[in-house]
């Protein structure tokens, strides 16, 4: 019977002894990208999508990266730093347009479309008021597939880059109505905010989201009167936990803030519309009873401007005045900071190119990542959005139906 037990232990043990198959996990097989990063040539575009620091990050992890001359120059980096991080820089654009990926803040011109390679991959924004009918067309064309940046969102369903570009465009708003309240721009000889003995100066601002959220922040840390409208509840109470005190706070209804508008040194408009155009919601007149030498700064001009009064105006010559009122309404406000903008861009694009090549290219990760997927309006010159494919009668197919099917 012993016997019979050591064998059977014996036998047992010699089984759990003999070598096993190892179970290894299969790792998806990298894939350098080779990304191209033109100058940009759309009107005041100061900002460069990767900083120096990033280039060398991806650079370093096996990804080649060519770069016009002069592209970073706006953002006061130069073709050293970028040569320096391990980047080819490029003296004729072709170059640049060789890439498999290209890599820009704003949309492409007409032309540089026309030098696109057949099948490439194009990051840049979508502006989606004003995109010309022959733009689609031509990428369509050349079978490029198109992504939005500021129409991707993260693993939260925020959109990453619209966020980072709001806080942005929010506090410097603050800082540019400081300038044009003090001698300097020949404003009322103000300080924005307060000190000990003189009433605060007094800022509403339109809007409780990312912008207006920024722009109270600054506003109170200089020791401003904030007061801010916004037609959804939750946005104002939840405007009123993120910054952690007390603030005026009231839904937009006219009388109320035709009455803060007329105490108002400056006022902030920075409300937006899913739809694609502002509403106007400051009137002539409101903006006529307001006192002589306020400040407006209509952050949403370019979906329309939500004052009446309100005209496009540039980096160049950004104000104008009328009934007293200094107006600043200039698009895309975050040029103006473009070396703090170009690194909030490069923080975001740097992490998700390595994702790109770590998913083993970028057909992988458009299939893997539904946030990436969202900001697609093109995938191998199929149309793939319906605002796009309405507006301008061009068939469309949805996207996740394409990856089906590819």
């Amino acid at each position: 019977m012993i016997e019979q037990k050591r064998s059977g232990f014996f036998t047992l043990t010699s089984a759990g002894l003999m070598p096993q198959e190892e179970m290894l996990e299969v790792g998806r097989k990298q894939e350098d990208l080779y990304i191209g990063i033109p100058k940009e040539t759309h009107f005041q575009e100061n900002r460069v999508p990767l900083i120096p620091d990033a280039v060398q990050l991806l650079v370093s992890n096996g990804h080649k990266i060519v770069i016009e001359t002069n592209a970073g120059k706006g953002a006061n980096f130069d073709d050293k730093d970028y040569s320096e991080a391990g980047a080819q820089i490029a003296y004729d654009i072709k170059e640049v347009y060789k890439a498999d990926i290209v890599l820009k803040v704003a949309p492409p011109s007409l032309e540089e479309i026309e030098i696109m390679q057949p099948r490439q991959t194009l990051f840049s924004a979508l502006q989606l008021t004003i995109q010309p009918e022959n733009f689609l067309k031509q990428l369509m064309a050349k079978k490029a597939s198109a992504i939005a940046y500021d129409y991707i969102k993260d693993k939260a369903g925020i959109y990453p880059f619209v966020r980072t570009m709001s806080e942005i465009a929010g506090s410097t708003a603050v800082l540019i109505a400081a300038e044009y309240l003090s001698n300097v721009n020949e404003g009322r000889g103000m300080l924005l905010g307060g000190i000990s003995g003189i009433p605060p100066t007094e800022v509403v601002i339109i809007g409780a989201g990312t912008v207006g959220e920024s722009a109270a922040r600054a506003a109170l840390g200089l020791g401003a009167n904030v007061k801010v409208f916004d037609n959804h509840i939750y946005k104002l109470s939840r405007l009123q936990n993120d910054i952690g005190r007390r603030i005026y706070t009231s839904i937009i209804q006219p009388k109320i803030l035709a009455k803060a508008l007329m105490r108002a040194d400056v006022v902030i408009g920075a409300i937006r519309s899913k739809s694609g155009k502002t509403p106007c919601l400051i009137t002539e007149q409101m903006v006529s009873d307001m006192q002589e030498g306020s400040v407006v700064i209509d952050v949403c001009i370019d979906q329309g401007g939500c004052f009446e009064t309100s005209r496009v105006t540039s980096h160049a010559d950004p104000v104008f005045i009328k009934h007293g009122v200094t107006h600043y309404c200039v698009p895309n406000i975050a040029s103006r900071v473009a070396q703090t903008a170009s690194q909030a861009l490069s923080n975001i694009f740097a992490p998700m190119l390595l994702n790109v090549g770590e998913s083993g290219g970028m057909k992988n990760m458009i299939r893997n990542n539904p946030g990436l997927r969202h900001g697609i309006y093109l995938y191998n010159g199929i149309l793939t959005n319906k605002f796009l494919g309405d507006t301008y009668k061009i068939p469309y197919k949805d996207i996740e139906l394409l990856m089906a099917a590819f």
